[in-house]
């Protein structure tokens, strides 16, 4: 019998559903999120270290370092995209929507720079965040899946 051929990996399910979900609505809001409030950020996704999963749906990168970011309560994102660290500003808005501005990150050489630049990338251009049970998916601005990054222990 060949049960692996039934196996869907889930954050291919979870991307498939959501796309189904955003991808009802028309051209995405441009505007400017708010800067953080005097009480600051709060929601599922702050006070997280969140580990790279995926770039785009199905994609593993196998790097020295596990790529991750958190973001605080003040509005500040760091990590590490796997060959350097970032800092940067996080702005959250209604419907899930994330804002990354102000990214720099150290210059390090490695071998897998380009996995790398792909990861902040996606912090970049991350337009939507949906978080399911432990994983959080970032989708672009055309509803396209960017990648998933998983709740740390």
């Amino acid at each position: 019998m060949m049960k692996s051929a039934y196996r869907i990996a889930p954050l291919a399910v979870l991307a498939a559903v959501i796309l189904g979900l955003v991808g009802c609505s028309s051209t995405p809001d441009t505007q400017r999120l708010d800067e953080p409030s005097s009480q600051g950020l709060f929601g599922p996704v702050v006070e997280q270290r969140w580990n790279l999963l995926l770039v785009g749906t199905n994609e593993r990168l196998s790097m020295p370092e596990t790529p991750y970011f958190r973001i605080e309560a003040n509005g500040k994102l760091s990590g590490h995209d796997g060959c350097n660290r970032f800092s940067g500003e996080v702005a959250l808005g209604d419907n899930q929507r994330i804002e990354v501005s102000e990214l720099a990150t150290t210059r390090m050489a490695c071998p897998q720079l380009e996995d790398a630049q792909r990861v902040t990338n996606m912090l970049e251009t991350a337009y939507r965040y949906l978080i399911d049970h432990d994983r959080l998916v970032f989708f672009g601005p055309d509803s396209r899946v960017l990648g998933g990054f998983r709740k740390a222990g």
